[in-house]
């Protein structure tokens, strides 16, 4: 049983409060009042920002010990999690105002994190991410604090490869895509087999990413017994490339399952008995045969 978020008194009674003045009847409506209080929330961390630029807060004249003074607001537009939001930018008249909250020419303030994880994704080190931000954003950021951003999605990727499937699949297919990482310091290229279910309503998912090292029948026999632990008791019909001993593990774990090879590799392979110039006739026969 999931636990209940524990609310303190006082910020109980400001999400009362707020709920009581916005008056939400949907998500659109709390993304809408989300995006209200942060934009309020910014426009006051610049006003702070302005007022310790010039060493006194706006109409305390008797505290001003500067010929520099406020000189209106500029208009902007940022992009943040919770959508697109207008906010006015302090000016003081002789235009040395760094603000740091919204840096000068930064339209983006969505979350750190998410730009992140997408850069961690495109196979950028945690020093490459680091020297990133702080070059486009400006934003202090270690790489040991990059490793413990994207240490958070590990669960998240886990819960997802652990999640229950289907109790049946048409077909399933199994291929490898081939990705270049880092390991031990140097950069190996890596298989990472992919396994695609077609379910009995037609829907298509991904079951699964396993990463490729000593494949035989006994790693695909494992790999196969967790499809099975995760609720799938049945497939119809899976397509593979000649995985080495792939078709002892179908035989042990999905014994009814009809295997068959994949056509794209059937063709591929089926090519390399023809010859170049004969190449494009005999493509427009296959064709024909395979779609008949």
């Amino acid at each position: 049983m999931a636990r209940q978020r524990k609310l303190t008194p006082e910020r109980k009674a400001l999400i009362q409060s707020l709920l009581s003045h916005y008056k939400p009847e949907d998500a659109q409506d709390v993304q809408a009042m989300l995006r209200d209080l942060l934009g309020d929330t910014i426009q006051q961390m610049l006003e702070a920002e302005m007022d310790d630029h010039l060493g006194y807060s706006k109409y305390d004249y008797k505290n001003k010990h500067t010929d520099d003074s406020r000189n209106g607001y500029s208009p902007k537009t940022v992009t943040s999690s919770a959508g697109d939001i207008p906010i006015d930018v302090p000016r003081d008249r002789k235009g040395d105002f760094e603000p740091q909250s919204v840096k000068k020419n930064q339209t983006d303030i969505s979350n750190i994190e998410d730009q992140v994880l997408s850069m961690y994704a495109k196979g950028m080190t945690t020093r490459d991410i680091s020297a990133h931000l702080q070059s486009i954003y400006g934003v202090d950021a270690s790489a040991e604090m990059i490793s413990r951003m994207t240490d958070r999605i590990l669960p998240i990727a886990k819960e997802w490869q652990n999640r229950p499937l289907a109790k049946k699949y048409a077909v399933v297919f199994m291929d490898a895509v081939h990705f270049n990482v880092r390991q031990d310091g140097r950069t190996v290229k890596k298989a990472v087999y992919v396994a695609i279910g077609t379910r009995l309503d037609g829907h298509r998912e991904v079951l699964g990413l396993w990463v490729g090292g000593n494949e035989s029948a006994k790693y695909w026999v494992g790999v196969l017994n967790e499809i099975r632990n995760r609720g799938t008791e049945d497939i119809f019909i899976i397509s593979v490339d000649g995985l080495t001993g792939f078709a002892d593990a179908i035989s042990a774990v999905y014994p009814k399952a009809e295997v068959q090879r994949c056509i794209v590799h059937q063709i591929r392979y089926t090519t390399k008995f023809v010859s170049y110039k004969d190449i494009n006739a005999f493509m427009n026969d296959l064709k024909v045969s395979i779609s008949s």
